[in-house]
């Protein structure tokens, strides 16, 4: 019973690519939690400060992240190595890359090498991002294509929604802490993903799907995959004012993991599906 329970909901997921269950949406989502939890407890015990430099470095690890999805998405990677690069798989295998990288940082400052561990940690993963990148650009101009015109029309998208967004919360609403760099990666992650998921189902030549059940019972309830971008809003103005709130009266080391959190689960699958519709795949 268990076996076949463990197959159902997570093993043959992965396995053969089928849509995310409301079962295993939940148990990733607490895994998250308890995962961010555990990670601010092991960063103070070995005095590494959560802040922005932190959050800042990490970044080129959550694009990396969804460079890494695409290039198992090209089938380039045929051994079953091409398993850890899948969802969820791959956010562990990211976060060890990340901790090596991390680790790597703070020995090379603390011998001096370095004036701060963050030229290393983010360094490291700039690096990795443009071996991937030049992969992708290898298998896009000797197997498939590279429409740059797709890339540029969700970029802008992404760029007019989160301009839009953030003028609204700033000007309108009044909250001046909006222009924050974090909140505005948080805030163009997740329009990158509503803007490439819309691109993508209403608009792209090649047939995508949403897999995630919220957002694919929101696009068959209204008919259309633009309706993404009301979703985003509505997780979005709540959780601005709640992590606000939370900053200014609770701990800021939790609170730049909580949104560092945010962001990877907007900005990774932006990022994801973007490259994938650049290349056809």
């Amino acid at each position: 019973m268990i076996r076949e329970f463990l197959y159902k909901y997570y093993i043959d997921p992965i396995r053969y690519g089928e849509a995310y269950t409301l079962v295993d949406t939940l148990t990733y989502a607490l895994i998250l939690i308890v995962a961010v939890y555990l990670v601010y407890r092991g960063l103070r015990r070995y005095a590494i400060a959560v802040d922005d430099e932190l959050v800042l470095a990490t970044i080129p690890f959550v694009v990396l992240g969804g460079l890494l999805r695409v290039v198992e998405d090209t089938g380039m990677i045929t051994s079953d190595l091409r398993f850890l690069l899948i969802t969820p798989l791959i956010f562990f295998t990211i976060f060890a890359v990340a901790v090596v990288a991390l680790f790597a940082g703070k020995l090379a400052e603390n011998a001096g090498l370095v004036a701060r561990y963050s030229r290393v940690y983010g360094g490291a993963g700039i690096v990795a991002c443009l071996i991937a990148t030049a992969a992708l650009v290898w298998f896009g101009l000797t197997v498939t294509t590279i429409a740059l015109d797709v890339l540029f029309s969700i970029l802008a998208l992404a760029g007019v929604t989160s301009l839009a967004f953030w003028a609204f919360l700033v000007y309108v609403l009044k909250w001046d802490y909006a222009s924050h760099i974090l909140y505005k990666l948080l805030i163009f992650g997740h329009m990158l993903d509503a803007s490439a998921t819309s691109y993508g189902i209403d608009i792209h030549p090649v047939h995508y799907v949403e897999q995630h059940v919220v957002g694919s019972a929101l696009i068959d309830a209204t008919g259309t995959a633009f309706s993404m971008f009301l979703l985003k809003i509505a997780v979005l103005l709540p959780a601005i004012y709640i992590l606000e709130m939370y900053r200014r009266e609770g701990s800021s080391g939790l609170w730049h993991l909580i949104l560092l959190a945010m962001i990877v689960v907007g900005m990774a699958p932006g990022i994801r599906d973007l490259v994938r519709m650049v290349l056809h795949v």
